[in-house]
């Protein structure tokens, strides 16, 4: 890779991750290529794994928050893996490249909590090329301990040198379909942007003509991969507007109906 320059390279993708003690893994250490396969049996970790990148997400986005990232996983104790003993602190080190350089950017993220069952942070530090921006905990922090409740990725008065790593952030989109709920979508009334595809088909028919219809192509390539009795897909609308996918098989006879 080519040297860094932050005036001519963004963050575009995760070329590593690092966990410990999040929630079922003591220590991961991941590089990432340009694309990854997560791949294990049932309660493996794998949904586990991937809420990292969630959690991040969540850090940055508008109306979330650190407090409200840990909130919204049950707090501390539902984050920490069970076997973390000598050392319990929570976290999670990334780092993000671009086609010019892996190691772009690194943001690393360690937390526990007070003696209030509040979430508090224990480390933050963000490195751009090698070189430090930030580290935390500051001489403020030690002043004034109330601000370790708050990551100062998330605060725009405080993150401009490395807010490209916040706004990269805020892209992270997680899509995991559940069949049950693409078939029958009133039970995720209301939702939008379900990651579980509660308005999946919706969100597709709301695309242009000529959009749609490349959403939908690319669907019926990818399912005839695995189902290649599959021959065409389509969406139907019923008697209350709401869209379902349709699909049309080949008969198993010759000539069948």
């Amino acid at each position: 890779m080519g040297a860094c320059s932050r005036r001519a390279d963004r963050p575009e993708k995760f070329t590593h991750i690092s966990l410990w003690n999040w929630r079922n893994f003591q220590r991961v250490e991941v590089d990432l290529q340009d694309r990854v396969f997560l791949v294990g049996p049932n309660a493996s970790g794998k949904s586990n794994f991937l809420d990292a990148f969630r959690f991040l997400h969540d850090i940055v986005s508008v109306g979330g928050g650190f407090q409200g990232a840990v909130k919204q996983r049950g707090g501390v104790s539902s984050l920490r893996a069970l076997s973390a003993r000598r050392h319990p602190n929570v976290g999670l080190m990334v780092r993000l490249g671009s086609t010019e350089c892996d190691d772009l950017w690194e943001y690393e993220l360690s937390f526990g909590q007070d003696e209030r069952n509040q979430p508090v942070i224990v480390r933050e530090r963000v490195a751009m090329c090698g070189n430090e921006v930030i580290a935390r905990p500051s001489e403020q922090d030690e002043d004034d301990p109330e601000r370790l409740t708050q990551t100062y990725l998330e605060q725009v008065n405080v993150n401009k040198e490395f807010r490209e790593i916040a706004e990269f952030l805020k892209t992270i989109r997680y899509l995991h379909l559940v069949p049950q709920l693409v078939r029958e979508p009133e039970r995720s009334v209301g939702y939008k942007n379900d990651p579980y595809g509660g308005d999946f088909l919706e969100q597709i028919m709301s695309k242009s003509g000529e959009e749609r219809e490349s959403m939908l192509g690319r669907i019926e390539v990818a399912l005839n991969v695995a189902v290649p009795q599959l021959r065409e897909i389509k969406v139907e609308f019923d008697s209350k507007g709401k869209p379902h996918l349709c699909g049309r098989y080949k008969h198993w006879r010759p000539q069948g109906a």
